[in-house]
């Protein structure tokens, strides 16, 4: 026999604000509810699910594993709903609005993406756009789900789930170092010269592309630090923590900076793709962002 859930949209909002503060009455407090009907609501969750959300102490609470699930669905199902509504109010509308919600990966090569928002904010100035960061696999998950609409990634498509369009620029990888490193002297990074350094790198691209380059001397790579945004590491590396593989362009490597950039040899690029689902069901707003999307990358 299949068990439908019960949880309302409500009730999955009392507990991420409980998740949030960490502390029920200080969360009844932000949500203008009595802290007794919250601490009911969230019971009443517990039992339906027969699992305990929360480890509970005389001063505040603490997520269980299974409330780390739960936090990360209601997030997912808090903002599809939102967005669900949203969607839905901008049909009523007569002149084409709404929000458009694009995950993006960290590149320069994103100014497409600018060019296309310019043009549609002088034909179409109700149209907003909510951009998002995240790794490949997180990203392309909530797209599966419905809460992005598009995904800009650098890996390749699996072209039986989605429609893309190709970003014809490429980004190009190499390491960023401080100016008084010992290999900023160098004009460009071979796989020898990283071998015994401390390297800083993000967690997607180790997985994903290093080892296209380092081939099996990957495993070999004393990796100090993974992470999701290059500005963070960019000041470890300012910090002398490690080597920064990135690509060319996200950290501050100018003339007035610390920092330098040296490229990788041989060459390491990484394609750029603008995905959404095969069975995508648009609004207005979207529709015409697609259609200036392709207006622009042609």
């Amino acid at each position: 026999m299949c068990y439908t859930p019960k949880m309302e949209i409500r009730v999955l909002r009392y507990f991420l604000e409980a998740a949030k503060t960490g502390n029920i009455t200080r969360a009844a407090e932000n949500l203008n509810v009595t802290q007794p009907t919250m601490s009911r609501q969230i019971k009443d969750l517990e039992d339906e699910l027969g699992e305990t959300l929360f480890e509970r102490t005389n001063h505040a609470i603490r997520l269980t594993e299974a409330g780390k699930i739960l936090q990360e669905r209601a997030e997912s199902i808090i903002s599809l709903a939102q967005k669900t509504v949203l969607d839905l109010k901008s049909l009523k509308e007569n002149e084409i609005a709404g929000e458009i919600a694009i995950a993006c990966a960290e590149s320069k090569n994103i100014s497409f993406l600018a060019k296309c928002i310019n043009r549609l904010k002088k034909s179409h100035p109700r149209i907003r756009y909510a951009l998002y960061a995240g790794d490949s696999e997180r990203v392309l998950e909530k797209l599966d789900k419905g809460i992005f609409d598009f995904a800009v990634i650098v890996e390749n498509v699996d072209v039986k789930k989605y429609n893309f369009l190709a970003v014809r620029a490429v980004d190009r990888w190499g390491v960023v170092m401080r100016r008084d490193a010992e290999l900023a002297a160098k004009d460009f990074i071979e796989p020898k010269d990283l071998l015994d350094k401390p390297i800083m790198i993000s967690r997607q691209s180790l997985a994903a592309d290093i080892p296209k380059w380092f081939g099996d001397d990957t495993e070999k790579l004393n990796i100090v630090a993974t992470l999701d945004l290059t500005y963070n590491g960019s000041i470890l590396a300012l910090e002398k923590t490690g080597y920064l593989l990135t690509f060319d362009g996200l950290a501050n490597t100018g003339a007035e900076s610390a920092l330098c950039f040296k490229p990788l040899m041989p060459e390491l690029t990484t394609n750029m793709y603008v995905v959404w689902r095969r069975n995508q069901k648009f609004t207005k707003a979207g529709e015409i962002f697609l259609q200036t999307l392709k207006l622009v990358l042609e």
